[in-house]
Formats: structure tokens, C-alpha cells, sequence
């Protein structure tokens, strides 16, 4: 067995050598086409955080219920993704990363055919279905087609498109809720794949491992029904689904399921999640802490939207007009991401944003109606450049030292804690206000307290991020430590 493995390590890493990469003109093309699907997801998932007060309406549901539609979505990405890297190898990333597409964009036209509440969750997954297959395999398609030194620059030619779709996300979402309707927002989505679609048809190698492994599907199951279960505990929290000890037994249920894929991954060969990669610290770092700091800066923008509609009573067009200045200050900020980088390394940089995050989400909790238009447009303005940066230095400190031939697992691992990160963000914001506002109808009051709760946890992420060495990732990020500069001098 142990020779088998070798061999297939050794036929991956011969392969992986043997790619060589494109031209710089045709992979800055592949580094943007990898982004519209970015571009894609970003102006789905902050269009649908501006309508949810919209939907609720339309549907007969209350608003802070509606974190469903997101937080479904969310963990339908977590729960698929660990497939892609598998298919990927199995059948070769472009003819998934074009499947997925596919996927992706008829679920999203499903889900503004949906009738009801149900039948929308449901079109959700079979969205987050694609989308657990089109970022993760886009982004490995991204590492697969630049060289390592040259990650940073790949990652902020993917990014440019990828910020374009939360940015225009507010406005758009805004608009077309306000004037058309909310079931409009999935239906932009069919145009935007389809050029995605032909693009990638076009221009992208289909990368295949000489020897993909058998899935582990025991794995698989295993570690989905543990992240559904702590999805539906934390839920359940907030606005009891299932009341009573039942509903209690939800989260030692799903840590014991979570704690079983752990003791699976130890001994299975090929586990569908590699907990042994965690073993590299920039990895475990940049994911595990990494993970948990998300939690707290993707609360922030499921939170601005109903504040400033619920709170303030604003409509969806003011409140996509405030909120798109976040994305204004995460795509202006970005070419100064590898400058930064270079000046401080990943120790200091992340550290550092995860305080200044930690501040700006707390302060986003003394907003008040009366608040003056400019102050508020600062300080969301501020929040989109400190998650901005840090975003980028947590996607290309977890790759820094990785092998080559471990990419595609590590794109599925680090890819599961992203989207659980994100879902369970969005979870907790929601029972935070649920718990705080408890029956009656949610204040500004309960805002700011849920804000000030939520700045707690990227505030002990910047501690974890203390972990890391000042060297750490220095191959990647260009930092070079003081005293290498005065012996160099």
C-alpha cells in the first residue's frame, strides 16, 4: 500500500513538473477568467444579503429567518467541496470547473422560480453544489498555471473580477429588488455563467492526475452529516426549530460526528479531507485561525443590510449604496496587498488587520440613524480594506509552503473552512440578534450589542496569528526580516 501511494506521489509530482506555465498574457487571462466566477458568486451572495428583507416579505417569513437562504448555500459549498478536488483528479479540472458552471448558474434560475421558502433552500444547494466544485477548482486551476513565486501577482489578477461582483453586488441587488423584484437577482447570474462557460472552454488545460484515488465515501459522509449537524445546532439556537432536549443534543452530536471524521482520517489512506496537511503550520494558521477569524468578518456584511433596513428603516437602494462602499475600499486597497505584504510578512500583516478588524466591527455597533452619512460610508469603507487585505494574505499564506503535488487537497480543505467560516458567520450573527432581541422585534440596541460580540472573535484570531514566525511564507510574500537587511547591507 505504502508503495502505491509513493508511486502515485511520484507520478503527480513528475506531472507537476512537467506543466509548464503559460505565456504571461494568456495566464493573466486565465488568472480573470478564474475570477468572473468569483465575479459570479461575490454579486449572487451580496445581492441576496441586500433582499433578504425583501424575500422575507414576499414569502411570509420573518427576516432573521431568512440567514437560511445564505447559510444553506454556505454549507452546501462546505459539504461538496471536499468532491471537487476528487473529480477534478478523476476527470480533469476543466471539464469540472465547466460542469460547475453549469451547475451553478441553473440553480440560481431555479431559485427565482422557487415558490416557497423550502423549495428555495433546496434550489440553494443544488446552487452551492456548483459553486463547491467552480471556486475551489478554479483556484487550483489558478495554482496549477503559475509558477509559486509569481502566487501573489495570480491571486490580485483573480481578484480584480472577483471584487467587481461584491462591489457592484449592493447597487445591483438594491435596484433590482426596489424596481423589478428579488427573484430577478438569480436570473443575472445566466448571462455572466454562459460567457464564463465558453471562455473556459476555450482557454483552459484540462490538468488530470495520472492516478486519482479511490473516494472515500464513508469520509465524505461522515464529515458532511458533522457539518450539517453543528450548521442546524447553531440555528437552532437562535430561532428553535426543534425545542427541547432534542434540539439540545444537536451540538454534542455534531462534535461527536466532527471528532469520528477525525479518528477516520487518521487511518484512512486517502481521506476525503487530509487533516495531515495541517500538520504544515502556514497551512494549519492560515485555516484553522484563519477559519475562525472569517467567522467574525463575514457576520459584518449579513449584518450592515438589516441594520441599516431593519434599524434604520432604510430602503434596499440606499442600504446597497451604503454597503457598496465596503467593496469600493477591498478593491482599492488590493494593490497595496503586496506591498504590505513585503513591509510587514504574514505575521505582522495579519495580526495586525485582525485587531484594526476587530475595532471597526465594534465600532460598527455605535451607528445610529442620525448618524452622518459620511461617517458611515468611512467606516464600512474602512471594514471592506481591512477584510480585503486580510482575505488575500490568508488565501496565499496557506499555499505558501505547500508541496505542489498537495494542491489539490489543499484547495479542498482550506476550501471547507472558508464556506464553513462563512456560513457559520452568517449563523451566528443571526442567533446573536435572535437570542438578544428574543421575541420581540429587533432594535438598534440589539444591533450594536451583536456588532460588539462579533468584534470579539477576530480579535483572538490576531493572537493565533501571532503563531506564526516572521519568516514564515517570506518565499511567497517577499518579506525580508531586519536582520537579513543589515547583513545584506
Amino acid at each position: 500500500m505504502h508503495r502505491r501511494r509513493t508511486g502515485r506521489l511520484r507520478a503527480m509530482s513528475e506531472c507537476a513538473r512537467s506543466v509548464s506555465p503559460p505565456q504571461p498574457r494568456r495566464a493573466i487571462v486565465i488568472a480573470l477568467i478564474v475570477g468572473c466566477v468569483f465575479f459570479m458568486e461575490g454579486l449572487d451572495s451580496t445581492m441576496v444579503a441586500v433582499s433578504i428583507p425583501a424575500m422575507a416579505r414576499s414569502l411570509g417569513q420573518n427576516p432573521l429567518r431568512l440567514n437560511l437562504v445564505i447559510a444553506t448555500y454556505l454549507l452546501s459549498l462546505a459539504v461538496f467541496i471536499p468532491v471537487s478536488g476528487w473529480i477534478a483528479d478523476r476527470l480533469g479540472t476543466r471539464i469540472v470547473f465547466c460542469s460547475a458552471i453549469a451547475i451553478f448558474t441553473t440553480g440560481s434560475a431555479l431559485c427565482g422560480l422557487a415558490p416557497s421558502l423550502p423549495v428555495l433552500l433546496a434550489m440553494r444547494v443544488i446552487q452551492g453544489f456548483g459553486g463547491a466544485m467552480m471556486t475551489p477548482v478554479g483556484r487550483l486551476i489558478l495554482l496549477r498555471s503559475f509558477p509559486r513565486s509569481d502566487l501573489v501577482s495570480a491571486m490580485n489578477w483573480m481578484t480584480i473580477p472577483a471584487m467587481i461582483g461584491p462591489t457592484a453586488g449592493p447597487i445591483v441587488g438594491g435596484f433590482v429588488t426596489s424596481w423589478f423584484s428579488w427573484r430577478a437577482i438569480f436570473f443575472l447570474n445566466l448571462p455572466i455563467g454562459l460567457l464564463g462557460l465558453v471562455l473556459a472552454l476555450r482557454l483552459f488545460e484540462n490538468f488530470r492526475a495520472p492516478a486519482p484515488v479511490r473516494f472515500d465515501i464513508r469520509g465524505f459522509l461522515i464529515c458532511g452529516a458533522g457539518l450539517a449537524l453543528l450548521e442546524v445546532a447553531i440555528e437552532n439556537l437562535g430561532r428553535p426549530i426543534i425545542p427541547g432536549a432534542l434540539g439540545a443534543a444537536f451540538f454534542p452530536a455534531a462534535l461527536m460526528m466532527l471528532a469520528l471524521y477525525g479518528w477516520h482520517a487518521r487511518r484512512c489512506q486517502d481521506p476525503v479531507l487530509d487533516l495531515g496537511l495541517l500538520h504544515i503550520r502556514t497551512f494549519r494558521i492560515g485555516t484553522l485561525t484563519g477559519g475562525f477569524c472569517r467567522i467574525g468578518l463575514d457576520a459584518v456584511p449579513f449584518l450592515l443590510p438589516l441594520l441599516f433596513q431593519l434599524g434604520f428603516g432604510l430602503s434596499a437602494v440606499q442600504s446597497g449604496l451604503l454597503t457598496f462602499s465596503s467593496s469600493v475600499g477591498a478593491m482599492a486597497v488590493r494593490t497595496l496587498a503586496g506591498p504590505l505584504l513585503r513591509l510587514f510578512g504574514f505575521r505582522r500583516l495579519l495580526a495586525g488587520t485582525a485587531s484594526i478588524a476587530a475595532a471597526v466591527t465594534a465600532a460598527c455597533g455605535l451607528l445610529r440613524a442620525d448618524t452622518p452619512v459620511w461617517l458611515i460610508v468611512a467606516l464600512v469603507l474602512l471594514s471592506g480594506c481591512v477584510r480585503s487585505v486580510q482575505y488575500l494574505a490568508l488565501n496565499t499564506v496557506s499555499y505558501a509552503d505547500m508541496p505542489a503535488i498537495l494542491l489539490s487537497k489543499g484547495t479542498s480543505v482550506a476550501g471547507v473552512a472558508q464556506q464553513v467560516a462563512r456560513g457559520f458567520g452568517v449563523a451566528v450573527a443571526a442567533a446573536l440578534l435572535a437570542v438578544i432581541a428574543g421575541p420581540t422585534r429587533v432594535t438598534v440596541a440589539d444591533f450594536r450589542l451583536a456588532f460588539f460580540l462579533v468584534g470579539l472573535i477576530p480579535l483572538v484570531a490576531a493572537f493565533g496569528f501571532l503563531r506564526l514566525t516572521p519568516s514564515d511564507g517570506a518565499t511567497v510574500s517577499g518579506h525580508i526580516r531586519p536582520q537579513r537587511r543589515a547583513k545584506a547591507a
